[in-house]
């Protein structure tokens, strides 16, 4: 496991080095020199419309072929090496690869670079007797030469061994491939599925026999009346009353019960301006949601009391972001598609197998985790993320859920899916995707698609109701055991607008079926919800951080358990999973706003 500690720039690998940022970067980075530069030019119309069919074929390609809007410069040195630079979405600016290919070499090195200085740089090859890359600037142009004396720039940042290794006086970063964390039970549940017969049976078998209400809570009633300071701007949550009930929140929270919080009521997190918390108990929801026919299924008696723990971020307040882990999710098929629903020509849905060259790294950029305020867990895995029955699992290639992070398309955004998106622009939104919503992709940031909707705007009222597949098992994809019990600890998000302000609202339930998530997030006055991921702690994952006066990140959890998933160091110090270490699984990151200057 690599650890990078924040905001002290220190990096240490798994032998136990430790390695200064300073040093790293004299070492590592050529010296600038002003010279008169433009980044790469922009693809014209015929090349435009030429990428754009490799992104539309239906063949097998590359992760390259699959970027539609890139912009790529070719360059031969006078010794004969062959250098490439890709712009991979010149829009957000911020992934690049370099190919390098020596005189008479069989293959190329790739080299995955990460702009810091979206807005405010450009990189481009610069003609020179060596590598070379040209950093353009709103104030001036620099060069940064990829060979020095000792030998190669990149290799070297590459043998450090670190997720990020800063190149080009800190300007860029090199993504270097490395193992994300993962804990005992997927680890367990993978050598299962890989290496014995029937392995995903086993899986199943243990999950339905031991986790299903595994982490169910109820809460007691307290019998005190809320008291302190509640959130009165957010509103509450429609129940029938709002008893206060004990909880296992993890977040300092103020003017919370002692032992407690007041059901559906929202409260502000300490020291954390624009986070609140609340919780409820579905049994309490209002008879006008919970009894309308026809909508969701019954719900039992151990969901209807199983406590559901919800944070609301005032994004008024913070940006968001999406990024992959170092395993999940893949790019290539699903087991879950058949027949007509699987094209066997190709090696996955958009004809892609993997994103080699590309490195994903499960955990925030270092350029970003000083604003960083929150995490939470993102989807399912690529091996469920896509239909096996319904008409879903036979159009469009099954259904595969989608992805983009900073623009570059991991996997495209396929229509009919619940979509949370962030566009170049900051706007954040959540949908059903549509066909229509192809013309946004130029505009894309970040998107990750997760199922069917738990609710959306009825098109003719424009309340917000259950989605018509909430109450169907196989054709909603919703997992559970093969006998379509769907009750399990699950996770969800959904949008919902107070006074103009969007609030961005993640939920973790203790154990519930699509039904109950879809009337808590009707209760709460959500305009649209989707699921995440579900069945333990650590897919169901949500982190608040605060920042120490003295340096350093101070860690919360929506409920205490999630505690036991972050590592910790050396000195026993926990570490912030998602932030100080990669991960195998992917995530949404939320960063405080930089207040104008």
């Amino acid at each position: 496991m690599r650890y990078v500690f924040f905001p002290v720039p220190i990096f240490s690998n798994s032998s136990g080095r430790r390695f200064a940022l300073l040093p790293l970067l004299a070492a590592l980075a050529g010296v600038p020199t002003p010279v008169r530069a433009q980044g790469i030019d922009a693809p014209g119309p015929e090349q435009l419309a030429a990428q754009r069919a490799a992104y539309e074929a239906v063949a097998t390609k590359t992760i390259v072929d699959l970027q539609p809007f890139r912009a790529e410069q070719r360059l031969t040195l006078a010794d004969g090496t062959e250098l490439m630079l890709a712009s991979l979405s010149p829009a957000i600016n911020s992934w690049y690869l370099l190919e390098i290919k020596a005189p008479g070499a069989r293959r190329s090195n790739w080299y995955h670079l990460e702009n810091i200085d979206t807005r405010g740089t450009r990189l481009a090859l610069e003609p020179a007797e060596i590598p070379t890359l040209r950093l353009a600037h709103a104030d001036g142009n620099s060069t940064c030469a990829l060979v020095a004396d000792t030998g190669s720039v990149l290799e070297d940042a590459r043998k450090v061994g670190l997720p990020y290794a800063p190149l080009c006086n800190g300007q860029i970063y090199l993504r270097n491939r490395v193992d994300g964390s993962r804990t005992s039970r997927e680890r367990t549940a993978e050598f299962l599925r890989d290496n014995v017969w029937f392995g995903d049976s086993l899986v199943n078998l243990v999950k339905d026999t031991f986790y299903q209400d595994a982490y169910a809570e109820t809460g007691t009633t307290l019998g005190i009346t809320a008291v302190g300071s509640v959130v009165e701007a957010l509103g509450q949550a429609a129940l029938v009353d709002y008893p206060v009930i004990s909880t296992s929140i993890g977040m300092a929270l103020e003017g919370a019960p002692e032992g407690g919080m007041a059901q559906g009521q929202w409260y502000a997190m300490a020291g954390n301006t624009g986070v609140y918390a609340s919780v409820v108990q579905p049994g309490k929801i209002s008879r006008e949601i919970l009894d309308r026919p026809n909508e969701t299924n019954w719900l039992d008696d151990v969901e209807r009391w199983a406590t559901a723990y919800l944070v609301a971020f005032d994004l008024t307040d913070f940006e968001v972001g999406y990024e992959v882990g170092t395993d999940h999710p893949t790019l290539n098929w699903s087991p879950r598609p058949s027949g007509s629903g699987r094209n066997y020509s190709i090696p996955g849905p958009d004809g892609v197998a993997s994103s080699t060259p590309l490195v994903t790294l499960g955990m925030v950029s270092p350029s970003q985790a000083h604003r960083v305020a929150a995490t939470f867990t993102g989807g399912y895995k690529r091996e469920h993320g896509a239909f096996r029955m319904g008409d879903y699992a036979f159009s469009y290639n099954g259904h595969h859920y989608g992805f983009v992070v900073d623009g570059v398309v991991l996997s495209k955004l396929v229509p009919d899916l619940s979509t949370l998106y962030v566009l170049d622009d900051g706007t954040i939104g959540m949908r059903t995707w549509a066909v229509e919503d192809e013309a946004l992709l130029p505009q894309i940031r970040f998107a990750r698609q997760n199922g069917v909707p738990l609710i959306a705007p009825d098109p003719a009222t424009g309340d917000s109701v259950p989605g018509p597949l909430v109450r169907a098992w196989g054709p909603g994809n919703w997992s559970g055991s093969a006998e379509a019990q769907l009750r399990t600890l699950r996770a969800g998000a959904c949008m919902k607008t107070v006074q103009g302000r969007q609030m961005l609202i993640y939920a973790y339930f203790s154990t519930a079926t699509p039904s109950a998530m879809a009337r808590v997030f009707q209760a709460y006055g959500c305009e649209y919800a989707m699921q995440l991921d579900m069945n333990s702690v650590e897919h169901t994952y949500a982190a608040i951080y605060t920042p120490k006066p003295e340096g350093g990140l101070e860690i919360s959890h929506l409920v205490r358990a999630m505690r036991d998933i972050d590592a910790r160091a050396n000195d026993g110090t926990r570490l912030p999973r998602f932030v100080a270490y990669s991960d195998n699984r992917d995530f949404f990151y939320l960063l405080r706003k930089v207040p104008p200057s």
